[in-house]
């Protein structure tokens, strides 16, 4: 039987992530998986590695919350490794609902019986006089802001059409994962994973329009700055200084983020349990 790999992945400022690492790379070691992390913990089983000289993953378990799984995502998204967090945040959505029993995990990776979610990723490039001087991908969202206190001025463009130009904080375009996040926070719809969409919308902008738009992921959509300067930021993690008259071009990614849970979790249960919505009112119902 080949070797069976995994990534464990914790937030090394958190007792609670190294304790629960602590476990379940003494549980996986005993049941014969070879286990590696990337994380600035010195834990026994666990083999520290660099990214470039891990070994082929079956998955990757996350300890932390949403700002964790977004690193994690970045190590695992080419390899398409599975990546399954144990939510030990506040409100992410990226992991489990809850925080399930360690035993349970391991019997889960262990036989396999975990399902994979597939989620949409961004691409994007910034084009400065006429060549490209940064590129990335985004999980959740691609937002332009400004860089100081003053609002900064973006023109949208969709599928080379002028849209708007606003006078504002920023503008957010994000995954239908990320519409739980920066998006949401900001005033945008909550858009289903299973949804095929991407979402724009303007941070505080002075104007009249300002609505949140819901476009195909086909479409190509660029935000011209016409500020002196602003910041292109990728899912908080990649940022990039931007200059009056860079254009960033934003897309659909070919690649996808691949998520694991434990069960087959529907995004109704997880919306509800995770913002404690009131789903009984005073009748009982």
């Amino acid at each position: 039987m080949s070797q069976r790999n995994l990534l464990i992945v914790c937030n090394p400022s958190r007792e609670e992530a190294v304790s629960a690492a602590t476990t379940l790379a003494k549980d996986f070691a005993a049941a014969g998986f070879s286990l590696f992390t990337i994380s600035d913990v010195t834990i026994a089983h666990l083999v520290k590695s660099d990214v470039e000289s891990l070994p082929e993953l079956e998955v990757a378990i996350v300890l932390g919350g949403d700002g964790t799984m977004l690193r994690a995502a970045e190590v695992t998204r080419e390899q398409q490794i599975p990546l399954l967090g144990v939510n030990l945040g506040h409100v992410g959505f990226l992991a489990e609902v809850e925080k399930p029993p360690l035993a349970t995990i391991v019997t889960a990776i262990t036989s396999k019986t975990y399902v994979i979610d597939s989620r949409m990723v961004l691409q994007y490039f910034v084009v400065r006089d006429g060549s490209t001087v940064s590129q990335g991908w985004a999980l959740n969202e691609v937002t332009v802001e400004r860089e100081r206190s003053t609002m900064v001025e973006l023109f949208l463009e969709i599928d080379d059409r002028p849209i708007s130009r606003w006078g504002c904080d920023g503008l957010i375009c994000s995954t239908p994962t990320g519409s739980t996040a920066y998006a949401f926070s900001a005033g945008g719809p909550v858009v289903w994973p299973q949804v095929d969409a991407l979402v724009v919308l303007p941070i505080s902008a002075h104007a009249l329009f300002s609505r949140p738009l819901v476009i195909s992921p086909q479409s190509e959509i660029v935000v011209r700055v016409d500020s002196a300067e602003a910041v292109l930021s990728a899912d908080s993690l990649r940022k990039f200084n931007l200059q009056d008259g860079d254009r960033v071009h934003i897309t659909k990614d070919d690649h996808v983020v691949r998520l694991a849970h434990l069960t087959n979790t529907v995004f109704s249960d997880r919306l509800v349990a995770k913002f404690k919505l009131p789903v009984e009112g005073w009748r009982g119902e």
